[in-house]
């Protein structure tokens, strides 16, 4: 208890002596004497402390005294900024130009625009894009007396710029640098805050999309000055929204700009109850729209660590970002999991899943007088995802013979072809030999694909897996080129032909043999596998 009250008064502490609010990341690693705290830890480490105190509360990404002001929106000061700068990377690119527009009751009311001399030469690609140049930023202010100026007319107001983080990394290291101290001020991304009001309404969120979406006065052009005008024009487009959304005071209007991880972060409360065993789980928007089906070997862990990691690829992000309910579906085994997300993923075509079965795409190679072709029709030669390698595969196999197409998968083609390749190499005909290298790279991966589709087509075993019901199996059989599936089973039935077309594989079941023959490759300890 003791100890809980004095972080509580060390936390007060360190929002006075930043100004009225503390950074949260920076609470926890002064707190918890850690070495890295992302915002998401950093909010799960500080939140029993703010919400137990009323001195404190949360404004944004900050720890902030309760009695700091609150002002409604339409009263608040917020300025927009931007920065020219000589690279990426603020460890080791320079500021070289500051741009940024007053708005006061919702209204432009001032404009505040340097150079910076960065201290360094201004690499050629940016003297292109922006149209600054060495001389003019020689004669200009250093870095420390523009930051006092751009301060002095930020005052106490909210900071606004677009993909804030880039920004206020350089101005943070070079306020460290030049008066040993980090920006305090509400810091409001406009990248941020389009995610959350306009998803589904555009597709990208850079400025020069924001401002013809909106329809603003200035074209970003790669300057500050402008650039921050245009910025200003999308913030008071985008305030106009959050105002509808119910965004009524500035604190609410951070909240709603939040970074995706922080928003993200706070969804774990749905995975409170989730258990530590095998089974599926399918991520469901506000109208139960399934947006993204997986499989885990513990739902508990799985499901936590989405909340957890600060990057996902950019579909399950915008997933989580939509997510309002999660089920899931307990099995007896992690194989019996896997399987099951294959058919939801197929029957339910979620956005999120990056490869979505679909057999109505999978196509077969047949040979057709002299040439080769790629058709629905089945063959021993399938089935392959449709797409630009199976046609050039097949265009490399124009004009083999009956006898080479019946051998294809013993690699006679490719041997001709490989010797074709040799005798361009020396006649010097580069055109041509690198359109037929290209074909035979493509053939090559073709090949290696339709070979393991021959040991699936030959395989003969049945593996047994834990059942939910208690002293029984899950008996998944393969035999024929098919998968049938024995549930409650207490010894494992001899593998029996699945039926179909003679050599020819079915694409509606490709998926579910695959994920079969990957757990065969090195099959868990609860997996038992009975071969014939």
């Amino acid at each position: 208890m003791q100890l809980a009250l004095d972080s509580l008064d060390r936390l007060v502490e360190l929002a006075e002596e930043s100004g009225g609010r503390v950074r949260a990341t920076v609470a926890a690693r002064r707190l918890f004497a850690v070495a890295r705290a992302p915002e998401g830890l950093a909010r799960t480490l500080l939140g029993p402390l703010v919400e137990a105190d009323a001195r404190l509360a949360w404004r944004g990404p900050f720890v902030a005294l309760a009695d700091e002001p609150n002002p409604p929106v339409a009263k608040a000061r917020f300025v927009v900024f931007d920065l020219e700068t000589t690279g990426l990377s603020a460890t080791s690119a320079r500021v070289c130009e500051i741009g940024a527009v007053r708005i006061e009751r919702l209204e432009q009311a001032g404009t505040f625009e340097t150079l910076v001399a960065p201290g360094v030469p201004l690499p050629r690609p940016v003297e292109r894009l922006t149209g600054l140049s060495d001389g003019a930023l020689r004669a200009a202010p250093p870095i420390g007396e523009a930051l006092r100026r751009f301060c002095a007319f930020a005052g106490g107001a909210a900071l606004v710029a677009h993909n804030a983080r880039f920004d206020v990394s350089f101005v943070d290291r070079a306020l460290e640098r030049t008066a040993g101290r980090r920006l305090a001020a509400p810091v409001i991304d406009t990248v941020a805050l389009a995610r959350a009001l306009l998803r589904g309404r555009v597709e990208r969120t850079d400025l020069r999309t924001l401002a013809c979406f909106f329809g603003v006065s200035v074209e970003p052009c790669h300057r500050a000055l402008p650039d921050a005008q245009a910025t200003a024009e999308v913030f008071l487009r985008l305030v106009e929204l959050a105002l509808e959304r119910g965004a009524a005071t500035l604190a609410e209007l951070e909240e709603l700009a939040a970074p995706r991880p922080r928003r993200i972060h706070a969804k774990r409360r749905l995975v409170r109850d989730a258990p530590p065993k095998p089974g599926v789980y399918l991520f469901r928007d506000g109208a139960g729209r399934v947006l993204y089906v997986g499989k885990a070997r513990d739902l508990r862990a799985r499901l936590r660590s989405y909340f957890h990691t600060p990057r996902q690829r950019r579909p399950l992000e915008a997933a989580l970002d939509e997510l309002e309910e999660i089920e899931w579906r307990v099995t007896g085994s992690e194989l019996a999991a896997a399987l099951e997300e294959v058919r939801l993923i197929r029957r339910l075509r979620p956005p999120a899943n990056a490869r979505v079965p679909e057999p109505e795409r999978y196509v077969f190679l047949h040979r057709r007088g002299g040439r080769v072709v790629a058709s629905r029709a089945p063959s021993r030669y399938g089935p392959l995802r449709a797409g630009a390698e199976v046609k050039r595969a097949a265009q490399a196999l124009a004009g083999c013979s009956e006898e080479e197409f019946e051998r294809l998968l013993e690699g006679e083609a490719l041997d001709r072809l490989r010797r074709r390749l040799g005798e361009l190499s020396l006649c010097g005909h580069d055109l041509e030999l690198r359109r037929l290298r290209r074909s035979v790279a493509s053939l090559e991966r073709v090949l290696e694909r339709l070979r393991r589709l021959e040991e699936l087509r030959s395989l003969e075993v049945c593996i047994l897996a834990p059942a939910l019901a208690p002293g029984l199996h899950d008996a998944f059989v393969v035999a024929g080129g098919g998968l049938s599936v024995h549930e409650r089973v207490a010894a494992a039935p001899r593998p029996t032909p699945h039926g179909g077309a003679a050599g020819a594989l079915d694409a509606d079941r490709l998926d579910e043999l695959l994920v079969l023959a990957s757990y065969l490759e090195r099959p868990p300890p609860e997996l038992t596998v009975v071969r014939r």
